[in-house]
């Protein structure tokens, strides 16, 4: 057995459309891709393609460019790391990081 698939490289990830909707929720594995979500080889493509995709912003000069209210959060280990991430889209820096691993979130469910 690889270390990526074992039960302790899974990744729980939670999309609200915005802070009163209900969270739809996905776990996630990659190598080979698995899981509960509905993109994960995409997923999966999008993580490995980042040196640290759960890196938070650290620029204090963000544009505004307010993305939507939609939120996410992602827990879990992921490369022998533990995960506690939080995304969203409310300038253009947390924007950036969320387009940049965006087939992480899914399909952003529709605001009701």
């Amino acid at each position: 057995m690889r270390p990526s698939d074992s039960p302790e490289e899974t990744l729980t990830i939670k999309v609200k459309a915005s802070p009163e909707a209900p969270a739809e929720t996905w776990t996630l594995t990659c190598d080979p891709p698995a899981g509960s979500h509905p993109k994960a080889a995409e997923a999966c493509t999008a993580l490995a393609a980042k040196q640290d995709p759960f890196k938070p912003v650290t620029s204090k000069m963000c544009t505004k460019i307010y993305g939507g209210p939609a939120t996410a959060t992602v827990q879990g280990t992921w490369r022998d790391r533990k995960i506690d991430a939080k995304f969203s889209r409310e300038d253009g820096c947390q924007l950036h990081r969320w387009t940049e691993v965006a087939p992480l979130f899914g399909d952003v469910p529709k605001v009701r």
